[in-house]
Order: C-alpha cells, then sequence, then structure tokens
C-alpha cells in the first residue's frame, strides 16, 4: 500500500498539477524546520512565521486557479443557457451540460485533494511540535473578511455551479405540461448518472471540510484522513440499513438505561437481602468488571457479524435482569450480583460502535455517530427517571414485585421486544471476504471510477489502507515510495496497542480514568449519602440522578458550538479539569453540617465539568490516535472503553470498601482517591503541554 504522499500524486489532474498544494515539499519544510531547531538555528516566532506564509502562499495559488475554473465553468453554462432557446435538438444540449458536469467533478476533486492535504500538513506540523498551530491557523484565516481558505473549507461558488447543471439538466427532461423547476419541487428525484455523481461527491466535500465534528468525536468513532477509493463509498451504501442502525443505537440506549436503572435502589435492594448498604458497589459494579471482559470479545466478534453479537447480548441480558427481579424471592445476594455480571456480558457497544464505523455511509456518518452520543446521553438520563417511577408492591402468584425487583422485571421485558424485533428487522451487511479483497487491489479502475478519480472522503480507513501516524512523521516517504505493509495493520493484542500509544495520548487516556472514576464514585454512592445525611427518598434520588443525566446532550452541544470555537482543546480541557477538581473540594465534609446544597452544587459541578471533559478529551483522543487504531478488534474506541470501565470497577469497589468503616466516613474517604487522580491527571496534563509548548 502506498503513501499518503504518492496516492496524492496519483489522484492529481497532471495539467493543474502546478496548482495543486504541494505537500512533498510542505513535508520536508517541516522536516527542516525540526532540525534547524535541535540545532539551536531557529526559534519558534520564527518557524510559525516562515510557515503561514508558505502556506498563504500556496492556498493563494490553489484558490486563484479555482476561482479561474469557476468562471470558465459559469460561463459555459451561461452559454449554454443561450443556445438553450435556439437549439431543438435536446438530447445534444444534454449531453453538453452533462461535459460540464463531468468538469466539475474534476474541480470538485481539485479541491476535495487540496482540503486533505492541508489538513494533513497541518497535523503533522503540529505533531512534530506540539504548537497546536492548526487552531490558530485555521481561525485566523477562515474569520477574515478577506479569507482564502472559506473558498477551500466551505466552497459556495461551487454550489451555485452545482445548482446551475442541476436545474438545467432538471429542466430539460420531458416533463410534458410540467412548469415546475428543482426549486418548486426540491424533492423530486432527477435521473441523471452525471448530476448523482456531482452530488455525491459534493457531499462527500461538504463532510470533509466540516470542523463541527464534536459530537461525533465524543463517541470517538475515529476519522480518517486519507485517500480512499470510490469503490468504497459503493460498499459503505450496500451495507448500510437503516433499520440496522437504528437497532444499534436503541442497543446503546437499552444498555445505559439498564445500568442506571438500579442506582437508586440498589442500596435498599442490598440491606433488604441483609447486606450492608455500601455492598451497592458490588451490585452496580459488577456489570463493570463483566464489560471489561465482554467489550474484548465483542469488539473481535463485530469482525466477523453484527447480528449474532447483538442476538447474543439481548438473550444474556434478558437472563442477567431475570436473575436480578428473582434474587428478591431467592433472598440470595449472590444471585443478585451474578444477575447484573450477566447483564455486563451483554454490553454489545464495541459492536455499536463497530457497526457505526463500517457500514454507515459517509453522508450521515457523523449523525450517526451524534446520534450514539445522545443515545447514550438520553439512557442515562432515563434510567434513574424510570426507577423513580417504579414505586408499587404486591405478589404475582409467587413473585414480589416492589421498587427493587420492577427495574429487572422492566427491563427484561424491553430486552425481550427489542430481540424480537432485532430478528425481524436486523439485516447483516455483507462482509468483504479475503479473495474479493484480492481482486479489488489488482483490478484496475472501470470508466465510471475513472470520471471520479481523486474525488476523496474522510471515512474510517480499514487497518489494511491505513498508515501508522509515527511512520508519517518520522520517516521520508517519497511519492513513489511504498510504505511498509506490517506499519499498516491493526493492533493485534492489548499488549500491541498500548505500544502505538504516544504520551499524551496516555495522558489523555488517564484523564479519561479519572473523570469516568469520579463520574461513578457521584452516582453510585448517591442513595447512600443522600440517605444518610438527608433522608431522601427513592424518588428523590431518582430526580436528582435524572436531572444530572439530562445535562449530558446540552452540555456537549455549548461546548460542540460554540465553547470549542472560543478556545483551544488544551484550554478546555485544563479549565475542566481545575473545575471537576473545585468540585470534589466542595463535596468534603469538614466542619459545617452537610447540607442538600453544598451536594446538589457540588455534584453539579463535579459530573457537568467531568461532561465537558469527556467531550473534549474523546475529541482530542480521535485525532491523535494512531491510524493503526482505527479498526480491528484492539481499536481506540476498546481502549478508551476499557480505560473507563476499569475506572468504575475500581470506584464501586471503593464504595464497598469505604462502606465498611462506616456510613459517616463514606463520603470523604471516597472523595480522597478521586482527589488524588485528579491532581495527578492536572499535573500530567501540564508536564505534557509544556513540554510541548
Amino acid at each position: 500500500m502506498v503513501a499518503f504522499g504518492k496516492k496524492l500524486k496519483e489522484r492529481q489532474i497532471q495539467e493543474w498539477q502546478r496548482y495543486y498544494i504541494n505537500y512533498k515539499l510542505m513535508k520536508k519544510k517541516v522536516k527542516h524546520y525540526s532540525r534547524q531547531i535541535e540545532i539551536g538555528a531557529l526559534d519558534r516566532r520564527h518557524v510559525l512565521k516562515d510557515f503561514s506564509r508558505m502556506l498563504d502562499n500556496q492556498i493563494e495559488t490553489t484558490v486563484l486557479f479555482l476561482l479561474e475554473q469557476q468562471g470558465l465553468l459559469a460561463n459555459r453554462i451561461a452559454v449554454l443557457g443561450k443556445q438553450q432557446e435556439v437549439i431543438s435538438n435536446i438530447s445534444e444540449l444534454r449531453e453538453a451540460y452533462r461535459d460540464v458536469g463531468r468538469d466539475l467533478l474534476k474541480l470538485l476533486s481539485f479541491v476535495e485533494i487540496n482540503a486533505i492535504g492541508l489538513r494533513k500538513i497541518l497535523k503533522k506540523f503540529d505533531k512534530r511540535f506540539g504548537y497546536k498551530f492548526t487552531n490558530y491557523y485555521v481561525k485566523t484565516r477562515a474569520n477574515h473578511p478577506y479569507s482564502q481558505l472559506q473558498q477551500v473549507f466551505k466552497h459556495v461558488g461551487l454550489g451555485a455551479v452545482v445548482g446551475a447543471i442541476s436545474r438545467n439538466l432538471s429542466d430539460l427532461q420531458e416533463r410534458q405540461g410540467s412548469y415546475l423547476s428543482i426549486y418548486d419541487q426540491p424533492t423530486l428525484p432527477l435521473q441523471d448518472p452525471v448530476v448523482d455523481s456531482i452530488k455525491a461527491a459534493a457531499d462527500r466535500l461538504n463532510y470533509s471540510t466540516n470542523f463541527l465534528e464534536f459530537l461525533g468525536q465524543h463517541a470517538l468513532i475515529m476519522q480518517q484522513e486519507e485517500l480512499p477509493t470510490p469503490s468504497e463509498d459503493q460498499v459503505d451504501d450496500d451495507r448500510y440499513h437503516f433499520m440496522s442502525l437504528l437497532l444499534n443505537l436503541a442497543n446503546t440506549f437499552l444498555y445505559m438505561v439498564n445500568t442506571y436503572i438500579i442506582v437508586p435502589t440498589a442500596d435498599d435492594y442490598s440491606m433488604s437481602l441483609g447486606a450492608a448498604p455500601t455492598v451497592c458497589g458490588i451490585v452496580i459494579g459488577a456489570m463493570a468488571v463483566a464489560q471489561v471482559f465482554s467489550s474484548v470479545y465483542f469488539s473481535a466478534w463485530s469482525n466477523k457479524s453484527y447480528f449474532r453479537p447483538l442476538v447474543f447480548s439481548s438473550i444474556v441480558l434478558f437472563v442477567g435482569n431475570v436473575m436480578y427481579a428473582l434474587a428478591y424471592d431467592f433472598n440470595s445476594i449472590a444471585v443478585l450480583i451474578l444477575g447484573r455480571l450477566c447483564c455486563g456480558f451483554g454490553s454489545a457497544r464495541a459492536v455499536n460502535r463497530r457497526y457505526i464505523s463500517d457500514c454507515v455511509p459517509l453522508k450521515i456518518r457523523m449523525q450517526a455517530s451524534a446520534g450514539f452520543v445522545s443515545a447514550s446521553a438520553l439512557g442515562m438520563a432515563c434510567g434513574p427517571a424510570l426507577a423513580g417511577l417504579l414505586q408499587i408492591d404486591f405478589r404475582f402468584y409467587k413473585l414480589t414485585i416492589n421498587k427493587n425487583t420492577l427495574p429487572g422485571w422492566v427491563m427484561s421485558v424491553a430486552w425481550l421486544v427489542y430481540l424480537v424485533w432485532l430478528w425481524i428487522s436486523f439485516r447483516e451487511p455483507a462482509f468483504p471476504t479475503e479473495e474479493n479483497n484480492t481482486a479489488e487491489v489488482n483490478a484496475g479502475p472501470t470508466d465510471s471510477e475513472e470520471v471520479e478519480k481523486g474525488l476523496a472522503q474522510p471515512l474510517l480507513l480499514s487497518s489494511a489502507e491505513n498508515q501508522q501516524d509515527g511512520d508519517d512523521e518520522d520517516e521520508e516517504c517519497d511519492a513513489s515510495e511504498e510504505a511498509p505493509e506490517e506499519s499498516r495493520r491493526p493492533a493485534n493484542s492489548l499488549r500491541s496497542a498500548y505500544r502505538l500509544l504516544t504520551p499524551s495520548v496516555k495522558v489523555q487516556l488517564l484523564i479519561y480514568f479519572m473523570l469516568k472514576y469520579v463520574m461513578e464514585i457521584l452516582l453510585s454512592e448517591s442513595s447512600v449519602i443522600t440517605t444518610y445525611y438527608f433522608s431522601w427518598s427513592t424518588s428523590k434520588v431518582a430526580i436528582f440522578l435524572a436531572c444530572l443525566g439530562l445535562t449530558v446532550l446540552p452540555v456537549n452541544i455549548v461546548v460542540g458550538s460554540y465553547i470549542s470555537n472560543m478556545f483551544e482543546d488544551r484550554q478546555i480541557l485544563m479549565a475542566s479539569e481545575i473545575m471537576v477538581f473545585l468540585g470534589i473540594i466542595l463535596s468534603f465534609h469538614i466542619f459545617v453540617p452537610y447540607s442538600v446544597p453544598q451536594y446538589v452544587i457540588s455534584g453539579l459541578i463535579m459530573f457537568v465539568s467531568a461532561e465537558v471533559l469527556e467531550g473534549v478529551n474523546l475529541s482530542l483522543l480521535s485525532r491523535v490516535m494512531s491510524s493503526r487504531l482505527a479498526r480491528g478488534t484492539y481499536n481506540g474506541g476498546l481502549l478508551s472503553t476499557e480505560a473507563g470501565t476499569i475506572a468504575r470497577v475500581i470506584a464501586d469497589a471503593t464504595i464497598t470498601l469505604a462502606g465498611y468503616l462506616g456510613e459517616s466516613r463514606l463520603l470523604n474517604i471516597t472523595l480522597l482517591p478521586s482527589l488524588v487522580i485528579c491532581i495527578t491527571s492536572i499535573f500530567a496534563t501540564c508536564y505534557t503541554y509544556n513540554s510541548l509548548y
């Protein structure tokens, strides 16, 4: 598999070659800067100034040529518009418009390749020097009134040309007695292969130049910046099935409901079975313990199937919830914990992420990723809220139905209904065979592929097509040089995946561990703490937890749409860590009587700050993690899931162990590890960024 530089050169239109951004030249310039800084010949200010000027010149050359070509296309369309009134041969006129459309495809390819090359070289500069130069450069250039960068990333003029070609071809269709245009009936399909190709290319271009990817990156469904072949887009369309995507999002939602529906009543349930209320830590954490292992085998299973893992997940979760509900009548804390373990073994979140990254087409992948985040947030809020509504007590034959057992019965019914829906509606996507992959590599491009040659889309590259970022950074790859096959293979074990992590990525995983630990402590011990200090009922605890859960989506929307455009990610990261630290400090019970306002305000500060931190942290992870972790069993999503799950396990174990010292000491003892881990992550962040900057 060839390196990015060679791919870029192969996709370029030869007669336009001098107008492309010179990726190879800028790559050599970055290496030159690195050597000069090492020997002390250049300082940071000079490097930034010189590289900015070079980028400005490159972009100016590209944009001026782009405007010239847009003008030529517009002039041809205007001439054809005048001829339309005179020429009676409709088919000849249609073909002339299609010729313009084919030339427009070339221009769209030109813009796309330049946009990807620009993003690639900015990322390379950031990783080499750690200056976060991309944020500065894009903000200062894109927001300027004379911005040339806007022509690359907004391409308004190209949209007008696309509209003109589409409208005229639509008007030339035989519609007897109809005077309606595409503007009067925007949903009216225009059956023309050239227009379809143009629209698909424009969609890909819109996606690849969109910087507002915060919610989707929150899901850690990693994005690629390479140049895939046109056939890959067709593969995505063939594998995609809307109902199957909906079933994956429903699985995500139900699993999050299942996780948090027992939190308000877990302490009461433990006490009713003769255990201490703080055993709720083990009951809640048992699901996370099992998820540590289930994430791995579900991730591996999704290499071969999506349907069978989801069926298995539904059955296991159904059985686990039935066991959880029956534990009351069996009067067995062991059955209760085994039921929760069983539920954890049914965690198919790795499959849900994988389906979105592998089977959802480019044009809706970011929406699907945001849907994954939204489903998780909604499930987190609905779980405790639902528990607050299940306040009934009666017997049905020999079964006890009360606030402790109802969460298990309700979720078992929900998973049974989901299983039936899954069996009826899910469509297993076709998995490429090794023979097909070989044939694709050996086969030459078809005529239709030649039309769209070079139209790139930022989808997730398969591991076989991705090049390790570290290799691309450190090796001087000639444009014709072949990249070693080994450097493109996905990690085949957790150990090999760990070796691919840079120090900055390890710090970000530490931050993720910290925020999950803090959130789990807050949520899991809430029923015990509020009962001990404030004598809250189950309903009040449920309302408090539901309100916390409802903040997730609005907070991420605000951060993704506004705050991330005003501040650099590292600034938001540090500010969020400090706010989590302050929330922990405010939560301690030291001198004054512990009050409801102190607990609620400190809890809200901790939770909201941790949510902001999670969004920014995962957004950074999705951009800087090695591309070899984009796919395969041991991918970036799995690593982050494992870090978060282990944090939850340790937090729940901490609650149970601290409970042996008495409920009066539970709050402060569980907050101490949170404080230590938070301070460690802050120092690690400061050290990492100080070494980079």
